[in-house]
């Protein structure tokens, strides 16, 4: 059944076809390819078996002999949970996503970026991600600099050049790892690397510092992030929300396939620097978020803070000498729960903020006052996905930060300590949010404010009634990457 992952490359793709061959159905051809695909993720899921560490369902075949390359592709248990984040991100997004000028366009260029994503959760080796990592960014530019608001020109600019800096940069690295041990394989990179380092000098240095800041401005981790709040304003809704629920996870996920494994003592060396660079993500990204107007832009920046969770767990995994393997676990398995509770609860915020815009035509939180007296369903809704953010004990996004900072304190508790302040700040920038949007005083416009419609409840119930799931009953989850986590603390130990 390795077919199955290859399927799920090239439904999209066909699919993306069929839109540009169509004229009046190009939402419900890109609905019917996500469905395919939803059901080749479960299919996947079901194959999967959880008890097993390693890579399964690989697919491999001869595609460049002269320089080793090869379609390799396979999954473990981080790779699976992201093709089904990205599976139940993207119809997400295309339901939320009112109908642009150029609908067919807008439809199958978001069908080719689902495919560029499976592409690069499930490669195996190098030259194969690269090209799957670099076709998603395309694109996510053109979405924006055509389907974008204001300023949609220089917000794709930024967007395209930050990404293409740094993937060049994580491609020359690539490249002089490569003359040295004449392999792109991430499995045989990473055992190299497990028994000595994988280059010597000053050159180990620089390979470590171009893969470094191609997945930092990813991700993106402080400073790398000054790009990301501007393409998340001006993106129409569907594309942030897909931006911030599963372009986002490729830095991440690079950093526990590529550099963590590859790097382990360079990362080790550098692990003060690394781990400040995470607590300022994680502290000055709701601060930034706190003295916005806009809530695209406060929900933006208070991604970048969520994300700066998972940095602080890789980090802390790789940060001392002593490092207990049931800490390194937590850590690593918050961090894996936080990649998935993120995507959906970031993309949930964008879909309550665009539904706003639409209703009033400005999204600044001084626009909106005394909504609960005329949404209830919409502003409870909302709550949930806010509280969801901030971490509230049966919600989701309670059981990754939970398990990240168990783990970190273990660890690197001063560095941890600090970042706790940023659990402070948000719920300061939410209660913000909520006294400003819900609770103020009735603004005029808002009087004839209609609440969820029924086909935004169909959208909104399932999304909601998941992170009630995963935070009551988050073993579903766990059980997926839990030989994975094993793995690797192994690996890092």
């Amino acid at each position: 059944m390795a077919w199955l992952i290859t399927s799920l490359i090239i439904v999209p793709i066909f699919g993306a076809l069929l839109v540009a061959a169509t004229r009046n159905y190009a939402r419900g051809v890109a609905l019917a390819s996500n469905l395919i695909t939803a059901i080749g993720a479960f299919l996947l899921w079901q194959r999967f078996d959880s008890t097993l560490p390693g890579l399964q369902l690989v697919e491999r075949h001869s595609w460049i002999p002269a320089i080793g390359a090869e379609y390799l592709v396979g999954i473990d248990g981080l790779s699976l949970l992201l093709v089904i984040l990205t599976s139940l991100v993207f119809p997400f997004a295309l339901l939320a996503q009112s109908r642009p000028a150029g609908d067919r366009g807008f439809c199958a260029l978001m069908l080719i970026m689902q495919a560029a994503l499976y592409g690069t959760f499930t490669a195996q080796n190098f030259i194969l991600w690269f090209l799957f990592y670099e076709m998603s960014l395309i694109p996510a530019f053109l979405l924006i600099k055509i389907w974008g608001g204001e300023k949609r020109d220089r917000a794709a600019t930024k967007f395209f050049l930050y990404t293409f800096l740094g993937s060049v940069a994580m491609l020359l690295s690539f490249l002089g790892i490569y003359f040295a041990k004449g392999t792109f394989d991430f499995a045989g990179l990473a055992n190299l690397a497990k028994n000595g380092d994988l280059l010597t000098g000053n050159v180990k240095w620089f390979a470590f510092a171009g893969i470094f800041l191609g997945l930092a401005v990813k991700v993106p981790l402080f400073p790398f992030h000054t790009w990301l709040p501007d393409a998340y304003e001006t993106a129409p809704t569907g594309v942030s929300m897909v931006l911030t629920g599963t372009l986002s996870k490729m830095g991440v996920y690079g950093f526990v396939r590529l550099l963590l494994p590859l790097f382990p003592n360079e990362i080790t060396t550098m692990a003060p620097w690394l781990l400040t660079l995470a607590v300022c993500s994680i502290v000055i990204a709701p601060l930034a978020a706190w003295a916005q107007s806009d809530l695209k832009r406060m929900v933006a920046y208070l991604s970048i803070n969520h994300l700066g969770y998972c940095m602080l767990g890789l980090f802390a995994v790789t940060a001392t000498a002593a490092r207990p393997l049931v800490e390194m676990q937590a850590a690593l398995s918050g961090v894996f729960m936080q990649i998935f509770n993120h995507g959906i609860t970031a993309a949930a915020l964008f879909y309550f903020v665009g539904l706003l815009e639409q209703r009033r035509g400005l999204r600044g939180i001084g626009d909106f006052g005394g909504l609960m007296q005329h949404t209830p369903l919409l502003c409870g809704w909302m709550s949930v996905a806010m509280f969801s953010s901030l971490g509230l004990p049966g919600l989701n996004g309670f059981v990754g930060e939970f398990l990240i900072f168990k783990g970190s304190f273990a660890m690197t508790g001063s560095f941890t300590a600090a970042a706790v302040l940023g659990l402070l700040f948000t719920a300061v920038v939410f209660m913000r949010a909520i006294q400003s949007l819900f609770s103020g005083p009735l603004v005029e416009t808002s009087i004839a404010f209609p609440d969820l419609r029924s086909n935004e409840k169909w959208v909104v119930i399932p999304v909601t009634l998941l992170m009630f799931a995963i935070g009551i009953v988050p073993q579903f989850l766990l059980n997926i990457f839990n030989s994975t986590v094993v793995q690797m603390t192994r690996l890092f130990a």
